[in-house]
């Protein structure tokens, strides 16, 4: 079912807040200003309604590659009576923070994040022990693209950040530095979400035990380092009419990869691209993800891409998404954080 905003203002608030939420004492405040609305207990109202319909995921950050913990993406080949059962038991690690159905043998696939690899590594075999079957183990090499936002203005648009250079491209292609360990506690509000409170990051700095100054400091620097990709509102784009997507793979040369990837990433409609492990009977390297409002308008989106990127020669695949199991923020930093109740009645 898609929630559409209903009004201009909800609109753009979920629209122009997806890349660089104001970091400053009062963000709603600010906000209200830039939307001609009264102040920012307004805002908050209209944030907290969006979330409860569902167009809302949190407002937060996403990391830059490498530099919150470890990731890998893993995949599992179900027999259909078991894929349910298969799906709840994947769900249940406290890891897993996407499963989906795709179309092929290889048909349910997730993603696993913590703070190492030996710690995903133990809770794969877990689960491998639990589901008597294996995981393909897919982990990344290297980030070319890493960027879901999507234009809710132009319903023909496509993804709003997939129409020219990833502006932070060169951060993708290193290691970055990674979370301190005194900068966790931050960090676990950041996955959290920013509570609906006047001053929200003087709630984040009592959590953590710091000075707000010293919260919005670290926030700015995190984004000008790359340590976050970026921090602002996390839509969730099923729900607002980006109802199909398809992870598509190609198995490139390693020594040409980087040349085809880099094409590829600044197609329209491409929200992610990397390079990944080959692994036993899955021999693909390069990886995007293409989201649509239709099967068709991702079966467009991707032609175009893979004329412009050369890689109609390569072999590929193309998986189509059937059912989402699980979808929600990653969690690398899994210390307790103390819930922060917001002016609502709600807590974040």
């Amino acid at each position: 079912m898609s929630h559409l905003p209903n009004n201009a203002q909800d609109g753009e608030l979920l629209n122009r807040w997806q890349q660089r939420f104001p970091i400053c004492a009062e963000p709603y405040a600010e906000l209200a200003i830039a939307l001609g609305l009264s102040d920012g207990d307004a805002v908050m109202a209209r944030l907290q309604r969006l979330r409860e319909q569902g167009s809302l995921s949190r407002i937060g950050g996403i990391w830059g590659a490498r530099a919150a913990g470890a990731g890998m993406l893993c995949a599992m080949a179900v027999p259909p009576e078991q894929l349910d059962a298969v799906a709840q038991r994947v769900n249940a690690r406290p890891g897993v923070n996407h499963n989906y159905e795709r179309e092929h043998h290889f048909n349910l696939w997730f993603v696993i994040t913590g703070p190492d690899m030996d710690c995903l590594a133990q809770e794969l075999s877990e689960l491998e022990q639990q589901c008597g079957l294996e995981t393909l183990r897919l982990p990344m090499e290297r980030a070319y693209r890493i960027n879901l936002g999507f234009d809710l203005k132009d319903p023909h648009g496509g993804n709003c950040a997939a129409r020219g250079a990833d502006p932070q491209a060169a951060l993708m292609t290193g290691h970055g530095r990674r979370v301190a360990a005194e900068e966790r506690g931050l960090a676990a509000c950041v996955e959290q979400g920013l509570p609906l409170l006047a001053r929200p990051y003087a709630a984040w700095a009592e959590a953590a035990g710091w000075p707000e100054q010293r919260v919005l400091r670290t926030l700015q620097t995190w984004l000008d380092q790359g340590v976050l990709r970026r921090f602002g509102v996390i839509v969730r784009h099923h729900e607002l009419g980006f109802a199909a997507n398809a992870m598509c793979v190609f198995d490139v040369p390693d020594d040409q990869v980087d040349a085809h990837a880099a094409l590829l990433a600044r197609q329209p409609g491409v929200t992610l691209c990397y390079r990944r492990s080959r692994a036993n009977q899955w021999p693909y390297n390069l990886y995007c993800m293409v989201h649509g409002r239709a099967r068709e308008e991702v079966l467009q989106w991707l032609s175009q891409a893979r004329e412009v990127a050369a890689l109609q020669a390569f072999p590929q695949a193309v998986l189509f998404s059937r059912r989402r199991f699980k979808q929600c923020g990653p969690s690398y930093f899994r210390q307790p954080v103390k819930a922060i109740q917001t002016e609502a009645g709600h807590y974040a």
